[in-house]
């Protein structure tokens, strides 16, 4: 399993602290988008060639732990 502590960091004096791809300007909220908009990791590592598989996989997984302990409460309509 990969972990994504190796692939992602946030600096402040990096795009204000967002999460990137450690040693790209490349940002995690960029890659989630495009995996949630039908991008493939074939085409993300073809788009961006500083970037790996594994870089790819990490961004999944920090998104995972970011949200396992939120609570959520969904509007009822």
């Amino acid at each position: 399993m990969v972990d994504w502590t190796l692939h992602i960091e946030s600096n402040p004096e990096k795009l204000y602290g967002k999460p990137l791809i450690i040693n790209t300007r490349v940002p995690v909220d960029l890659i989630l988008e495009k995996l949630a908009t039908g991008d493939s990791i074939e085409d993300l590592a073809e788009a961006y060639p500083k970037i790996t598989k594994e870089d790819i996989a990490a961004c999944l997984l920090f998104a995972a732990d970011s949200v396992k302990n939120e609570v959520v409460f969904s509007k009822v309509l």
